[in-house]
């Protein structure tokens, strides 16, 4: 556990390195944009000619305070799951939100559904995934992590093959349905951020309020239980909180994947397991992340816009191989040492 000095060190350098991308992402594109220029748009608009205003209030401004939510969102949904599961290399769409979400939205846009509805299908898709994932993975009123993981991948695995039917079937709208399975920024407005941020808010609020919880579930449950735990409330809240923040982050942005693998792993080197630092770090550091990729995706190839969910990608399936072998590396070692950054892995119990 890092001694305060620490971790008031860690949170402020991860505020300063997202302050920064967001004003990268805001100053930075086909036009660039002095950054006094730009505070001033953002302050002040009418002291600024209307295009500049349309450039940094109206454009850009949401669609990167969109990409730092989203990112924010996926990071800490992927460090309460990770927490949960025990083990380092899940993921924010490890149950399903996912496929839930994909299906919701490209159906709405096979329906020709237009402007919210899009997003509102997706979240609301995702939402009922989840739920659906439960209800298969409840026994006898219990619901065991490994049951739910399994529930997850089957009804994904389902869901993904419906998607490639109605994908089919709607040929005239593959290519809205392909950009948003892709996932990225363009067209996204302010309206995208007041749909979003109340979910990713009240998500991350309800997984900051249990972070001593989710800290003590990482050794094991009798253990959690024998200081107070309510280990089957604790584990629905987190689920829920998770979800949330995941099923709001993909209806707005599409399927960005890898920032909840990536993130928390990198912070959790700095930070260890204590998710009081580690969530909020993992929060601000996903921004980043997400803001930059965005950066690069509309500025590497002008006037071609990347999707932000390759950059991610591009980043993200090295990273994954390198955890994955690095992991079998260990456990080929016989008497190495784990790495105490890593979540514990020990089985679930019974119960």
């Amino acid at each position: 556990m890092l001694p305060e000095p620490s971790r008031a060190t860690v949170l402020l350098g991860s505020a300063v390195l997202l302050a920064i991308s967001v004003g990268a992402g805001v100053a930075v594109g086909s036009v660039s944009v002095p950054l006094p220029l730009t505070v001033r748009a953002l302050l002040d608009p009418a002291s600024v000619p209307p295009e500049l205003r349309t450039i940094v209030a109206d454009l850009r401004a949401p669609r990167v305070l969109l990409a730092a939510l989203v990112g924010g969102g996926l990071a800490a949904s992927g460090v309460t799951y990770q927490g949960l599961f025990r083990n380092a290399l899940a993921d924010p769409y490890v149950i399903g939100v996912s496929a839930g979400a994909a299906l919701g939205a490209v159906v709405a846009i096979a329906l020709g559904a237009g402007g919210l509805t899009v997003p509102i299908a997706a979240f609301a898709s995702a939402l009922c995934t989840v739920g659906l994932v439960f209800q298969i993975a409840r026994r006898r009123g219990v619901v065991r992590m490994e049951h739910l993981l399994l529930a997850g991948l089957a009804v994904g695995a389902f869901f993904a093959a419906l998607l490639s039917v109605v994908l089919i079937l709607a040929s005239g709208s593959l290519q809205q349905s392909l950009a948003w399975l892709m996932g990225g920024f363009g067209g996204r407005g302010w309206r995208h951020v007041g749909i979003a941020t109340p979910f990713v808010v009240f998500g991350y609020v309800l997984a900051q309020l249990r972070t001593r919880e989710l800290d003590l579930l990482l050794l094991s449950e009798d253990e959690a239980r024998s200081m107070g735990v309510h280990v089957s409330r604790t584990r629905g809240v987190l689920i829920a909180a998770a979800t949330l923040m995941t099923a709001a982050s993909a209806a707005v942005a599409g399927l960005i994947g890898f920032v909840g693998l990536i993130v928390p792993h990198l912070v959790r080197r700095l930070t260890g397991p204590d998710h009081r630092v580690l969530l909020p770090a993992s929060a601000l550091c996903g921004g980043s992340l997400v803001v930059l990729a965005d950066l690069a995706a509309r500025t590497v190839a002008p006037p071609i816009e990347i999707p932000v969910g390759a950059v991610t990608a591009l980043l993200g399936v090295p990273f994954f191989l390198w955890l994955l072998f690095r992991g079998e590396a260990r456990a080929a070692g016989g008497g190495q040492e784990p790495d105490t950054n890593d979540p514990p892995r020990r089985p679930w119990t019974a119960g």
